[in-house]
């Protein structure tokens, strides 16, 4: 551990150059303390290490003690300082260890080259967790990704939800780990069937002592993709013909996503009034009314006519609520 501590410590100076006490504390997560007795040791084993004294002061290396890393040009350096430790990988331990890997890097390059890190983190920044969001509580995680490393099977416990809620533990060959969105699933095998599941659902994971053998043939990536497709082809359908407004049609692409393009695409030419007549598609009766009732009068629904009674069922009761107001009433 204190080799580590060391190492990173040196690279930090040969990062940053000059750099307080402070500092160097606060990056390795120490005590002041620590960091003299850290200075010290490294220069006992020769590493020339020098301390200027004052406000201005700090630790630094001699210009003379570096080692470069050639081979990379400016576009490249400057691709890799733009990633950042992603949600996921810090949920998952790593963060620490990529940190401390892009440090490395950074102390390896030469000093024209040095420069751009800084330059990058304050241009450009990536942030991997969609808007309100949550935190998922993800307790089991650290001990699905040392069964994924390890080969090893693992006992998972899953809470079954149709009829009576029961917990059922099953013993799986654990593949891999995918983080979509910023959720983490599972991908396991068990009696030859893979499929994934999503961690935070889990009630309990605990490490076998049992190994197991991975397929030579299986793609972690390739199955995520097929698992994908099959997934999203087997959601419920409901489909809905409606109408809407020209005032409508030009944000129907914020409002239901790049895939309306493809139904105003294959929409007949507007009517007299210039409405369109589109081919939607909703998971359920109920998400359908949702969304046109939010959509107010700029769409109409033609089919199926019981989306049409439940619309106008909900707007009905709407009216009626807010007629019998005496402020509405007095309109």
């Amino acid at each position: 551990m204190r080799a580590d501590r060391l190492l990173s410590l040196m690279m930090l100076l040969q990062a940053r150059g000059q750099i307080t006490a402070q500092q160097l504390a606060r990056e390795l997560e120490v005590s002041e303390r620590t960091i003299y007795r850290d200075v010290d040791a490294l220069s006992g084993a020769g590493v020339p290490i020098y301390a200027e004294r004052g406000p201005e002061g700090g630790y630094a290396l001699l210009d003379s003690y570096r080692t470069d890393l050639t081979g990379l040009t400016e576009d490249q350096v400057r691709a890799l300082f733009m990633l950042t430790i992603p949600a996921p990988l810090a949920e998952l331990g790593v963060g620490k260890e990529l940190k401390a890997a892009m440090l490395k890097l950074r102390a390896a390059l030469p000093p024209a080259l040095r420069t751009d890190g800084e330059r990058v983190r304050q241009r450009v920044h990536l942030d991997s967790v969609w808007w309100f969001q949550g935190q998922e509580p993800l307790p089991y995680l650290q001990t699905l990704h040392d069964a994924v490393w390890q080969d090893r099977r693992a006992y998972i416990t899953v809470r079954q939800t149709y009829g009576s809620p029961v917990e059922i533990e099953r013993l799986v060959d654990p593949y891999g780990l995918v983080a979509k969105a910023g959720i983490w699933y599972l991908v396991s095998a068990r009696n030859g069937t893979v499929r994934a599941r999503r961690v935070s659902r889990l009630v309990n994971a605990r490490l076998s002592e049992e190994l197991f053998e991975r397929p030579s043939d299986f793609d972690l990536g390739l199955f995520w993709q097929e698992w994908c497709a099959e997934f999203e082809g087997s959601r419920p359908h409901y489909p809905v013909t409606a109408r809407v407004s020209p005032q409508l049609a030009a944000h129907l692409p914020r409002l239901f996503g790049p895939h309306i393009r493809d139904a105003l695409a294959q929409a007949p030419p507007p009517d007299a009034a210039g409405w369109i007549t589109l081919q939607l598609s909703f998971e359920t009766l109920e998400a359908a009314r949702d969304r046109v009732l939010g959509l107010g009068g700029a769409i109409e629904v033609l089919a199926p006519e019981a989306l049409r009674r439940s619309v106008l069922d909900f707007a009905r009761q709407t009216v009626a609520r807010y007629v019998s107001s005496p402020e509405i009433a007095s309109f």
